[in-house]
C-alpha cells in the first residue's frame, strides 16, 4: 500500500500550537533584561543572573514535564496545564511592570519555567503520534514543525519589542500572554477534532506508557532505583561544591550538579556492551562542546541586546504609506482565509470575502483618522532578536540541499558541529573588528551586529539539527529518551553559562566579576568569545577522527 504525500490537519493544529508558544517566549526573551535594568532598575551583571538562571532552567524541567506526561497525565492535559501556568506567568511580568515589583517579576518567570517543563517536550512528541511507523512523511512533517518554531521567534520580538520600548515593557509582556491563550485556547478547541492517530483514534490522551508494546526496548529507558539513588547523591554533593567552594547561585549550582550526575550514571550502566559505551562517549563529547556553543550564541538575549541598545546606530526614518499597510494586511487576511478555508474544509471563496472586507474595513479607519502612515525613527533594540529565525528559515533549506548534493562528500557530523563552532567564533572575529576603537557614546552600524547574527545562523543549521540526528543514531534504543534528555541538559548548562558570560559585558564604574579588568569595553568581551569558540571548534576538530572511529560506521 503507497503512503500518502500529504499531512494530517493534526500537524497543522500542532504547527499553530507551537508557534504562539514560542511567540510568547521569545516575545517575553526580546524585552526581559531591558526591563529588568531599564525599568526594575538592576544593573547588567545581576539582569545576565536571571537571563541565565531562567533559560537554563526552561531547559531543565523539561525532563520533570515529559516524566509526568510519561507516567500520568498523557500529552493533551500537560500540554493544556503547563500552557495556562506560562500564560499566568506572562500576565504576572504584565504586573510586575505595572507595579514595578520585582518579587512578582521573579514569581512570573517561576511560573514560566515550572509550566514550560511540561509544555515542551510534550508537543513535539505528539507530531509523531500522527503518523504510521516508518512514514516517509515524518522528516518533512518535522521541518513544518520546525518552521512553525522559527515563525513565532520571528514574529514575537517585532511585535512585544515594538510595544515594549515604545510604549511601555508591560504591554510587551501582555502580548506575550496573549499569544500563550492563543497557543492554549486553539489546541482546546481543535484537539479532538484533528488529533488522531492513522487509524482514526485520538492521540494524546493517555499516558505515554500505556502506548508501550510489550517487549519494546524503549520501555526499559528508565534509571532503577539503584540509579536514581546514585543521581541523588552525586547532584547533592556536586550542588555543596558548586555552591559552597565554587560560590555558583543555587540554580547555577543545580544545573552544573545535574549535567555531571545524570551522564555519570549513565555511562557507569553495566549492562551497555563496549560499542554502545564508545557511542554514549561521543554523544557526551559532543554535548560538552555544544555548551560552549550555545552559551556563545544565547548571547543574543543578554548582551547582544545590551550592545543593540546601546552602542549599536539604529536610526531608520522609515516611511510606510497607509495605503501600503492596508494591502500588506489585507494580503495577510486573505492567504490566512485561505488556509482556514482548507483547514476547516470550507468553501474558498470565503477566504476572497475575507480579505476584500478586511480591504473595506482598514481603508475606513484610515478615513476616521485611526490607521495612518507609519513612520519609525529608531529601530527597536529588541528586533535584532528577529534576525535568526528570519535567516534560518531562508537557509536552511538551502544549506540541507548543499549536503544532500555532497552525499557521501559530505563532512562527518562531529566535523559539521568543529565548523559550526568555528563560524561562531568567526561571528564575533566580525564585530570586533566593528567596535575596535569606538569609545564614548559612539556607535557602530546595525551592519556589525546584522552580519554577526547571519554568521552565527550558518553555524547553528552546521551544528543544531546534526547533532540532534546524531543523538537519535547513536543512542542504544533503550536509553533513546534518557539520551535525548542528556542533550538537552547541555542546553540548560549552555544557557546558565551564557548568563554567568554576559555578566562580564562592561558596564561603567562597575567591574562585574574576577575577570571584570579584562573586560574594559567591548572589543575585548568579543574577543573572549572569538578565544572560547576558536578553541573549542580547533579542539573538537581535532578529536573528531579518534570520535569516528568510536561510532562504529555511523556518520
Amino acid at each position: 500500500m503507497s503512503q500518502q504525500t500529504g499531512h494530517p490537519r493534526g500537524l497543522y493544529l500542532l504547527f499553530f500550537t507551537e508557534m504562539w508558544e514560542r511567540f510568547s517566549y521569545y516575545g517575553m526573551r526580546a524585552i526581559l533584561v531591558l526591563f529588568l535594568t531599564k525599568q526594575l532598575l538592576m544593573d547588567k551583571s545581576f539582569s545576565s543572573g536571571i537571563y541565565g538562571s531562567y533559560t537554563g532552567l526552561v531547559y531543565l524541567t523539561p525532563i520533570i514535564g515529559g516524566y509526568f506526561a510519561d507516567r500520568y497525565w498523557g500529552n493533551r492535559k500537560s500540554i493544556i496545564i503547563g500552557g495556562l501556568i506560562m500564560a499566568a506567568g506572562q500576565f504576572m511580568l504584565f504586573a510586575s511592570g505595572q507595579f514595578d515589583s520585582s518579587f512578582i517579576m521573579y514569581m512570573g518567570l517561576g511560573l514560566m519555567v515550572f509550566g514550560n517543563g511540561f509544555f515542551k517536550p510534550n508537543i513535539s512528541t505528539m507530531v509523531g503520534q500522527l503518523y504510521p511507523d516508518n512514514d516517509r512523511r515524518l522528516d518533512s512533517a518535522y521541518t513544518i514543525f520546525y518552521m512553525g518554531v522559527n515563525l513565532g521567534a520571528f514574529l514575537a520580538p517585532l511585535l512585544c519589542g515594538w510595544l515594549g520600548e515604545n510604549i511601555a515593557f508591560k504591554w510587551g509582556f501582555l502580548a506575550a500572554g496573549i499569544g500563550m491563550l492563543l497557543s492554549v485556547a486553539s489546541f482546546q478547541w481543535l484537539k479532538n477534532r484533528f488529533l488522531l492517530s492513522p487509524s482514526g483514534d485520538q492521540i494524546g490522551i493517555e499516558p505515554n506508557k500505556n502506548r508501550i508494546k510489550e517487549g519494546d526496548s524503549a520501555g526499559n529507558s528508565k534509571f532503577d532505583n539503584k540509579q536514581l539513588a546514585a543521581i541523588t547523591a552525586g547532584s547533592l554533593l556536586l550542588f555543596v561544591i558548586f555552591y559552597k567552594l565554587i560560590g555558583f547561585d543555587v540554580f547555577g549550582a543545580a544545573i552544573f550538579a545535574f549535567a555531571i550526575s545524570i551522564p555519570a550514571t549513565i555511562i557507569l550502566d553495566p549492562s551497555l556492551n563496549p560499542i554502545e559505551k564508545d557511542r554514549i562517549w561521543v554523544i557526551f563529547i559532543s554535548a560538552f562542546f555544544v555548551i560552549f556553543f550555545w552559551s556563545a550564541f544565547e548571547q543574543a538575549g543578554a548582551s547582544l541586546t545590551f550592545f543593540a541598545d546601546e552602542q549599536t546606530d539604529r536610526i531608520m526614518n522609515l516611511l510606510i504609506p497607509w495605503w501600503i499597510l492596508v494591502l500588506v494586511l489585507s494580503g495577510i487576511v486573505y492567504f490566512l482565509g485561505k488556509f482556514l478555508a482548507w483547514f476547516f474544509e470550507h468553501s474558498p471563496k470565503s477566504s476572497l470575502y475575507y480579505g476584500l472586507g478586511s480591504l473595506v474595513l482598514l481603508t475606513g479607519l484610515h478615513f476616521a483618522g485611526y490607521l495612518n502612515d507609519f513612520t519609525m525613527t529608531e529601530m527597536p533594540a529588541s528586533w535584532f532578536q528577529s534576525y535568526n529565525a528570519a535567516f534560518v528559515v531562508i537557509f536552511a533549506p538551502v544549506l540541507s540541499a548543499i549536503w544532500l548534493k555532497m552525499d557521501d562528500k559530505q563532512p562527518a557530523s562531529l566535523t559539521k558541529q568543529a565548523l559550526g563552532l568555528g563560524l561562531l567564533a568567526l561571528g564575533y572575529l566580525y564585530i570586533s573588528f566593528g567596535v575596535n576603537g569606538v569609545e564614548g557614546t559612539t556607535k557602530v552600524s546595525m551592519i556589525w551586529l546584522t552580519g554577526l547574527y547571519f554568521i552565527h545562523t550558518i553555524g547553528e543549521l552546521c551544528l543544531s539539527p546534526i547533532g540532534l540526528s546524531m543523538v537519535n543514531k547513536l543512542a542504544p534504543a533503550r536509553l533513546a529518551s534518557l539520551l535525548m534528555g542528556v542533550w538537552f541538559l547541555a542546553n540548560a548548562t549552555a544557557n546558565k553559562f551564557a548568563g554567568m558570560l554576559s555578566a562580564l559585558y562592561p558596564e561603567t564604574g562597575k567591574s562585574s566579576s574576577f575577570l571584570g579588568y579584562a573586560m574594559a569595553n567591548t572589543y575585548d568581551f568579543f574577543l573572549l568569545f572569538v578565544v572560547m569558540s576558536g578553541i573549542a571548534s580547533i579542539v573538537m576538530f581535532l578529536l573528531s577522527k579518534k570520535l569516528q572511529t568510536w561510532m562504529h560506521g555511523i556518520r
